[in-house]
């Protein structure tokens, strides 16, 4: 068990690892709380595209930067950076991996399908 709070099990939860990122997903009334610990290394077109499919990640992340830096990118070649601690709003239509020797842990809120809609998140980035 890992002495780093963020690091360590959460009771309860539905834990898997998918694309090298460890995810850990409680249900609360009609949304999701969900962990993620992006790996040093961790890039999403090199980690998850094989195992999604997609050329870019069309999922939408809103949540709470925990630790480490992540870098996004869109089609459109707009860049974002992160660096915990820090708010996130990732629209979908990105590529994303992890800056630096310390995973990244992303502590996220979503609604599966419905995320966008519900949140007020944008379908696609926008300038």
């Amino acid at each position: 068990m890992s002495s780093n709070p963020l690091l360590a099990p959460i009771p309860g939860a539905d834990s898997r690892d998918v694309g090298h990122v460890k995810l850990d997903v409680v249900r609360t009334g009609h949304a999701r709380v969900k962990r993620m610990i992006y790996p040093a290394g961790f890039r999403w077109s090199k980690d998850m595209k094989p195992v999604v499919g997609s050329d870019l990640c069309m999922h939408a992340h809103v949540g709470f930067l925990a630790q480490g830096q992540i870098h996004i990118q869109y089609s459109d070649g707009c860049v974002v950076e992160y660096q915990a601690p820090a708010v996130v709003a990732i629209d979908p239509g990105h590529d994303g991996w992890v800056v630096g020797p310390e995973p990244a842990v992303l502590i996220e809120f979503d609604f599966e399908r419905d995320t966008i809609n519900k949140l007020g998140v944008p379908a696609q980035h926008r300038h």
